[in-house]
């Protein structure tokens, strides 16, 4: 391999990439997509032929993400997660607000939300949980036109300086891999 895809911390040598300054680099180029946008499709997310929670439902296999599917919700890994085994518990009903949720959703988006935390801890041992929704985009929700539930597994030591100061979360399983752990351990 050439160039400095090669090169990382001190060995990259100055007429590559600038000075040296001691550091070592985890490179995470896959975060690029989200930052940039480049997935989200030029008609918004706002119609559900755009929509990536409506439209995750019909992939099949590995490649979808879907872990478990319900009636009337299901349940996917985050493609750009907070923590590994990051879940989305998410209606298949294109909605937005929590409040436009009838109760038959209600109870199954909390029934999987139970079942997502205790397949994470059966799995990988999770200490904690942070879960929620962020309602609309001042709230934070990166896709407010389709209500989803954060499920994030949570462990001593999780937030170390990597995120804080580094700016990047270490991910130590693919996400098909994760995928095919928590599914196969759904019941």
């Amino acid at each position: 391999m050439t160039g400095a895809a090669q090169h990382t911390g001190t060995d990259v040598p100055a007429d590559e990439t600038g000075t040296p300054d001691g550091l070592d680099r985890l490179w995470t180029p896959h975060r690029m997509t989200y930052i940039s946008g480049q997935d989200k499709p030029d008609e918004g997310y706002e119609k559900p032929s755009g929509c990536p929670f409506c439209l995750a439902p019909s992939r099949q296999g590995a490649d979808s993400l879907v872990v478990a599917r319900g009636k009337t919700v299901y349940v996917v890994l985050n493609l750009y997660p907070y923590n590994p085994g990051h879940l989305l518990v998410c209606p298949y009903r294109h909605v937005a607000d929590y409040s436009e949720l009838d109760a038959a959703e209600t109870a199954e988006l909390a029934a999987q939300t139970q079942t997502a935390m205790r397949v994470v801890r059966r799995v990988s041992s999770a200490h904690g949980f942070n879960i929620g929704m962020n309602q609309g985009g001042v709230a934070g929700a990166g896709i407010a036109a389709h209500l989803h539930q954060h499920v994030v597994p949570r462990w001593g030591g999780d937030a170390n300086f990597m995120p804080v100061i580094g700016r990047t979360k270490v991910l130590p399983q693919l996400l098909t891999d994760t995928r095919d752990l928590l599914a196969s351990a759904w019941t």
